[in-house]
């Protein structure tokens, strides 16, 4: 019943963890993490996480990448994601790169939307590509 044996652990792979930045904190210089996180303060550099949720009255200006991310705040800056959803309180001034993409009503974003790697090409309508014929 109270063993004394450690607790098993994997030694390849850490825990997953969570970081959080409150709202009184401001950052400035870039965040790189292979955590997953909370950003509610004010970030001028980039963002690179495994996954970000940014809240409502969170600002970051610079680009952010990650492989998921729900925007709920202001981003200046270029955002490449792989699944991301921009809230309806989110305001985006950059270019948005995206594998999937899910945008609330009333978001608003001044930037071009392109599909990211292998879903670029399927993005392309065929009367968009040109056709070679030999003669």
């Amino acid at each position: 019943m109270f063993s004394k044996k450690p607790a098993m652990t994997t030694p390849d792979r850490a825990p997953a963890t969570f970081s959080v930045l409150g709202a009184d904190l401001a950052v400035r210089g870039d965040i790189t993490a292979e955590a997953d996180l909370h950003i509610d303060g004010k970030i001028e550099g980039d963002v690179a996480c495994a996954a970000l949720v940014q809240g409502e009255s969170s600002v970051i200006t610079g680009a952010i990448t990650a492989r998921n991310a729900r925007l709920a705040g202001t981003v200046n800056g270029a955002v490449s994601v792989a699944d991301l959803v921009i809230t309806r309180t989110a305001r985006i001034v950059g270019d948005v790169g995206y594998d999937t993409l899910t945008i609330e009503q009333g978001a608003r974003v001044e930037g071009r939307f392109a599909p990211r790697g292998a879903n670029a090409a399927a993005a392309v309508p065929d009367s968009l590509i040109a056709v070679r014929t030999s003669a």
